[in-house]
């Protein structure tokens, strides 16, 4: 299962248009404004890029379908998890297959490149904006 980070405009079409591809035959699915979270990783349109870092993946299965996706976080001007006081990045825009070893590669990612950039604790479902969405965020 390739996990590929995003690194362009196909890719990025790609991450965005996931959760559809998964739950869009739902009958109370209701789709998120794509534009708004294409623009929390938009380094001009956030401000939490002043301080922070963000990264996004999609994971393919052999064939190259995209089966899952994750984006991580880490805002130097946020504060820590309370109950840890510890260096804490984030994780969110979490979407997957019904499958744990892809949904443990997802993770995985994303703890690795919080704790290669020094967080200790890692906080999610979290957006890397304003608190509204994805779970609440930074």
């Amino acid at each position: 299962m390739p996990l590929l980070e995003v690194v362009d405009a196909r890719l990025a079409r790609q991450f965005l248009d996931l959760p559809a591809q998964l739950h869009g035959n739902h009958p109370m699915y209701i789709g998120p404004m794509t534009d708004e979270i294409a623009a929390v990783f938009d380094p001009a349109k956030n401000l939490n890029f002043a301080n922070g870092e963000a990264i996004r993946w999609v994971l393919t299965n052999d064939a190259g379908t995209v089966i899952g996706r994750v984006a991580a976080f880490l805002n130097r001007g946020a504060p820590t998890v309370a109950d840890a006081e510890l260096p804490t990045g984030g994780l969110g825009f979490f979407e997957c297959i019904n499958d744990q070893t892809a949904a443990n590669a997802l993770f995985e990612a994303g703890q690795q490149w919080l704790a290669a950039r020094g967080m200790q604790a890692m906080d999610g479902p979290i957006n890397f904006g304003e608190r509204d969405g994805c779970g609440g965020c930074w």
